[in-house]
Order: C-alpha cells, then structure tokens, then sequence
C-alpha cells in the first residue's frame, strides 16, 4: 500500500508540482487549500507525513503545525515557504517541524525530504508495534483483584514515585520480576528502558564484565569494549533478579559500586558515575543467607530500603480464573490457538490446588490445555491427575479406642474453654514440680518460662512450693 502525503497549501501551482514530484516516487497524495481544511482531513484519515505551507490564509502554517504536534504526535512535517528565513525555519523546528525546505521547489530536496520523513514515519509505526509486543510479553501489571494483590499494588503506587532501592521477595514463581517493572512503569524514570539482570544465569567469571564493562583485551576474547549493565541503565532503573545467588566476591564489589554510584571498566581506570535505581529480587531468605555466610549483611541492608514481599498463588486462589483468562488471551493472540474455555467444576478444583510453582506452573499449565483442547471445554475429569485429589483410604475396622485421662477429662471438665485451659495449666505444673522435685530454676528451665513468670503462675494457682 502506498504512503500517504498530505498537502497544505494555498497555492495550487504549487501542490500540483508536489503531487506531480510525490506520484512520480509512488506516493498517494491528498490537498488541502487552508490550515482549517488540513486539520479537518487529518481527523478523519491521518496520513504518513505532511507538507505544510507557512503563509496560509486565515490559520498560519506555524500555528496548524502547533495543533498537528500536539495532536498527532510523531507525525512528521515538513515546512515549505516562499519567504523563509533562518528565524522562521528555527521557530518551526522548535514547534516540532521534520524539516523546512524553501520555494522555489528543487526537485531533489522534496524527494530526499519525503523519504526521510517517511523512513521516520515507518520506523516511529514500527517502535509502537514493538512497545505493544512487549508490554503484552513483558506485563508491567499485577493480574488479580485478591485482598494481598490489591493491597501489593496499593505499595507498589506509593513507593514507584519515589527514588527509594526496592527488594522483592518471594516463592520462585510470583512475579517478581512483573512487580519491579511495574514500579519502573510507575516512576519518573519510565522514559528509559529498564536494565534487567539474571544474577543466576550469568557465569562466575563473568559477572563483572556484565555489570560493569569492560575495555578492548581486558581479558581473552574481550575484542572490544562493552558498556555494563550499570552504565545501559544510568538515569533509569538496575533490576538485579535472583541477587541472592551472587558469590561474595562479587557482592563486595557491587556494594562499594551501590554506594558510591561509580565503577571502573573490568581492565579500565576511568571512573565512570551514574544515576541508578535499583530494585533487586530473590527467592531466598536472605536473612538466613546471612546467618549461613553466603550473603552479606551490609549489603542486605543496603537493598533492604523499602521491602516487598509477594504472596504465593496459594494464598490468592481467588485470582485463578483472571490470570487464566489472562494466559488464554495471550496465547490466541501470540500463536493462533483456537480459544478454550474452563468448566465452573474445573475451576473448583484448580483453586483447591497448591500451585507449588505458583504463576508460572499455573502458565504452562494452561498452555498444557491449549494443546490438548483447543476449541474445547476443559471439565474437571480433563484436568491432569495431579491436579484431581487422591481418593481417600477406606477406614479400616477397628474398635473403638480405650476412653484415656484426657478424655474423661474432656467429658467431665468444664465446658469454658477459658477455664479447661486454667486446670490444665494447674494440674501440668503440680506434675512437673513434683518430677523436678520442687526445683524452680530446673522447672523454669524445662518448660521455658522465665522464673519470675513461673513464680507468678504457680502463686494464681495456689500450688505450694516448698
């Protein structure tokens, strides 16, 4: 299909020498004699790009740009004048002009001017169709309408404004990673693409070039120089996924990097500074980490500014079917798969599931369905076997138990709760005072009260001892 031109100009001769010099290069093109006629053509078809005449009747050519750019924006349009000057051409290109050629017309400069603002206009559709791949292969928004996620969000807009470092915890699974690109969606610094990093994946000795750079011949095969990861995400946002399986070694070095915002290249002396926030995730429990020696303190509590905890999908079993619905959509759209739908009694049963794997297993789960039936009904008596719950044994025959103390405790003691727990308390102490032959400290030790709270207990029950 051809690109289409629009044309805005009062002068006839010259938008019948445009169309004869755009229809020769293969172009549709469309006139328009005023500014008001121009804008009214691009509300109801917008073209690839616009010639647009300064000196117009009634509406100027400057001031039809100014709507069009803040209207259209990313349209490219190139100004044309008769009587142009350095000033003009200046004052269109700050109101967001692709360029100003003069009257009158050179041939040459109308055709190199129409590709390169139409080359710019391919390349803006193409950058848009991109952005919309990614954001539906890369979410930036929690799925879910469950108390946790609800109240996880409410955070997560709070927090996302701010400059604050993030750490994110929780299940392998959980959308750790969809949480850190929400904030950075939500933040100042969403102009920039976020930087992720899978600590995990890369090797040992590799790592530092990684984040860090590093210069031409470094080290064997570092042919050329490479920006690190810290560098790609200066004035945007570090999201350091899986931190907790960084070795030591490398935690030092990011630490001091953390906190002085500057690096040197792996073989390099320059000292390069950045601006980075960053938001780290992990699956571990980091304090634990610590208290093992594989991780280190400081830099924990250097991450540790502002903690998220996610909840596994066992405790949102609520959200199933929407994030279902989510994983159907997106599987139509990205491989053509005939639509499947989930019986209420399929249902059931997935939102009685564990969901070890949480997100993602209930993912491929879904993709598992699509294979099997597409166009189809998935009911319960389709679901895997390890989704439908074992059958339960029978009961063997056996008589019935002997009644023991504790029954005839229950039986006979009193219906209060409150009071049950008292006499128990009471008569649980009388026996292990006695079997500690009235030693208080040995007791207190045994059954991990403090003395002088045992002192106490045994005064309100009224048991002696001496």
């Amino acid at each position: 299909m051809a690109a289409k031109i629009l044309i805005i100009d009062d002068e006839e001769s010259i938008r019948l020498s445009l169309r004869g010099i755009l229809e020769d290069e293969g172009l549709s093109v469309v006139e328009a004699e005023s500014g008001e006629e121009g804008l009214e053509l691009l509300g109801t078809d917008i073209p690839d790009l616009v010639f647009l005449d300064i000196w117009l009747p009634g509406m100027d050519g400057l001031e039809a740009l100014g709507i069009i750019s803040r209207d259209f924006e990313g349209l490219p349009v190139i100004m044309i004048s008769g009587h142009g000057t350095i000033e003009t051409a200046v004052k269109a290109l700050k109101k967001g002009a692709f360029d100003f050629i003069e009257k009158p017309l050179s041939l040459e400069k109308v055709v190199v001017s129409a590709r390169n603002g139409l080359e710019f206009s391919r390349l803006r559709q193409e950058n848009l169709a991109l952005k919309t791949r990614i954001s539906s292969e890369q979410p930036v928004t929690l799925t879910g309408e469950s108390e946790p996620i609800a109240n996880l969000k409410t955070v997560i807009g709070r927090v996302a404004p701010t400059e604050s470092w993030v750490l994110i915890t929780g299940e392998n699974g959980t959308g750790k990673e969809i949480v850190a690109r929400s904030i950075h969606n939500q933040s100042t610094r969403a102009d920039r693409p976020l930087v992720a990093v899978n600590c995990a994946a890369i090797p040992e000795e590799l790592i530092e070039s990684e984040l860090f750079g590093h210069e031409k011949g470094a080290f064997t095969g570092a042919e050329k120089a490479q920006e690190g990861k810290f560098e790609l995400a200066d004035g945007s946002t570090l999201f350091l996924d899986e931190i907790g399986d960084m070795s030591l070694k490398t935690q030092a070095k990011i630490l001091r990097i953390l906190q002085e915002q500057a690096f040197e290249h792996v073989g390099g002396r320059k000292t390069i500074k950045v601006d980075v926030r960053v938001i780290a995730a992990t699956n571990k429990d980091l304090a634990r980490e610590i208290e093992a020696g594989n991780f280190r303190e400081d830099l924990y509590y250097r991450l540790k500014v502002f903690p998220l905890e996610l909840p596994p999908l066992r405790d949102r079993a609520g959200d199933i079917p929407l994030l279902i619905n989510d994983f159907m959509d997106t599987l139509v759209r990205q491989h053509g798969f005939k639509p499947i739908a989930f019986a209420p009694e399929a249902l059931d049963v997935l939102q009685q599931y564990p969901w070890p794997g949480n997100v993602r297993e209930l993912k491929n789960f879904v993709e598992r369905m699509f294979i099997m039936y597409a166009g189809d009904t998935v009911t319960a008596d389709r679901l895997p076997p390890e989704f439908k719950p074992a059958p339960r044994p029978a009961a063997p025959d056996v008589p019935a138990p002997e009644p023991t103390p504790l029954d005839d405790l229950i039986s006979q003691g009193p219906a209060d709760l409150k009071q049950a727990r008292a006499d128990f308390e009471a008569r649980f102490l009388e026996a292990k005072l006695r079997e500690f032959d009235g030693n208080i400290s040995q007791l207190a030790k045994a059954i991990g009260l403090e003395r002088s709270s045992l002192y106490r207990k045994l005064k309100a029950y009224n048991i002696q001892t001496d």
